[in-house]
């Protein structure tokens, strides 16, 4: 494709590493840094191929279920949140462990336990499946009721309408969880909000961006995996915006030059779990094709940075060991 004049691509910022997933990349760094490999984590540490390729190439092992991790070993719960039954799952095999659940995760923890200690029913909006779905709603089963859409509130049935109170997912589209919330309070006009917004600040900033840049651009692309959520709602967010097409790429090579047919601007943004690298492939794929003029748009500033696990403190491997002595059994520190 020959470069010509007006080709141009919108920039989103803010764009990609959020505080939370910062965070958890850093704390298997560290790990492995001070503990040596293998470092095991209970599912993907954050939903992005390059990253967890990346950490696997550098001894990070990830599993799906607890029970994969030999005893003796120290295991790492991603930052999507894990249900209570999983740290016991963790104590009964004899494991040491890492949290690196993002705090924002971890406050709609706090909320669920909070209001079922109230006895109320709570009413999570969310996607049926995603791993902090199943955090939170194991936090608290039985008053727990997950709302996948404003298509499932026609079903929701409750034991006092005067102690209701919904909570979210907080990698969900804003404007998806308020139609949740409109036909919600339709259906019990009572409903409580939580005490503040579920929705994470970054997932806000991102989606507001997408929508500065969607009515101006004829194609958005979204660096980002399938299976992450805040990823998948800015390609819904650019469509909703204006944006003729829009789609998610892993990599700069899965751009289907089609796409760029007719194309004047292009809006280029990543979801929250993307590092900057995947971001500026883009960009240089963009800039061999004659769209080398990049205009930022400007939604938001993010300064929000979280400390470290506190677990990365200790000595884990000695820890791990303990247990296994402790409570007998055979354990490796190895894989």
């Amino acid at each position: 494709m020959t470069a010509s004049p007006g080709r141009r691509v919108l920039l989103a910022a803010p764009r990609g590493y959020c505080a939370g997933v910062d965070r958890a990349v850093i704390a298997v760094e560290k790990a492995l840094e001070q503990y040596g490999a293998p470092v095991y984590v209970r599912h993907e540490i954050v939903h992005n191929k390059y990253v967890v390729q990346t950490l696997e190439k550098k001894g990070a092992v990830f599993v799906e279920r607890t029970e994969e991790v030999p005893p003796g070993n120290i295991v790492m719960f991603s930052a999507h949140g894990v249900a209570p039954v999983v740290h016991e799952e963790a104590q009964r095999g004899r494991l040491a462990t890492i949290d690196a659940t993002c705090p924002l995760v971890t406050k709609v923890h706090k909320e669920a336990v909070r209001f079922a200690n109230e006895d109320y029913d709570i009413l999570l909006i969310g996607h049926e499946g995603h791993e902090e779905v199943i955090g939170t709603s194991g936090e608290a089963p039985e008053h727990i009721q997950l709302v996948d859409g404003p298509g499932d509130v026609a079903k929701v049935e409750v034991r006092d309408e005067s102690k209701v109170v919904w909570l979210s997912q907080t990698t969900l589209s804003v404007d998806e969880t308020m139609e949740t919330v409109d036909a919600l309070k339709e259906k019990f006009p009572r409903l409580v909000s939580p005490p503040s917004d579920d929705i994470c600040y970054a997932t806000q900033n991102r989606q507001l961006a997408v929508k500065q840049m969607g009515a101006e651009a004829d194609l958005v692309i979204v660096v980002g995996s399938r299976n992450s959520s805040n990823s998948v709602r800015l390609v819904e967010v650019a469509k909703q915006a204006g944006a003729r097409a829009a789609y998610l790429v892993d990599f700069a090579d899965e751009i289907d030059e089609t796409w760029l047919e007719g194309v004047t601007t292009v809006g280029v943004t990543s979801g929250a779990s993307v590092p900057e690298v995947l971001v500026e492939q883009v960009l240089e794929y963009l800039a061999a094709r004659g769209f080398d003029d990049v205009e930022i748009v400007k939604a938001a500033e993010e300064s929000i940075t979280f400390s470290l696990p506190k677990e990365l403190r200790r000595d884990l491997r000695e820890e791990a060991a303990a247990l296994v002595a402790e409570r007998g059994g055979s354990g490796t520190s190895g894989a």
